[in-house]
């Protein structure tokens, strides 16, 4: 989730700039300040986060493989 201190401020500087910039700066303004606001936050790509949900997916089925050997070998 977001935080809300973050979104109240995202609300203030986007007021701030709509009564200071011409309607054909807002855009541009809108951008940069989302873009510094975006930096801050810890965010990764689509890509990095499909790659992680691959390499956890095969490391649980390889947790599982070991557990299964590990009951199978108390077993004897």
């Amino acid at each position: 989730m977001l935080n809300p201190k973050l979104l109240d401020e995202m609300s203030s500087r986007l007021s701030q700039l709509i009564a200071a910039s011409p309607a054909a700066d807002l855009e541009k303004n809108a951008k940069a300040m989302l873009g510094g606001v975006f930096s801050r936050l810890d965010l990764v790509t689509r890509d990095e986060f499909d790659i992680q949900r691959e390499l956890l997916t095969r490391a649980l089925e390889k947790v599982a493989a070991l557990e299964a050997r590990i009951a199978e070998l108390e077993k004897h």
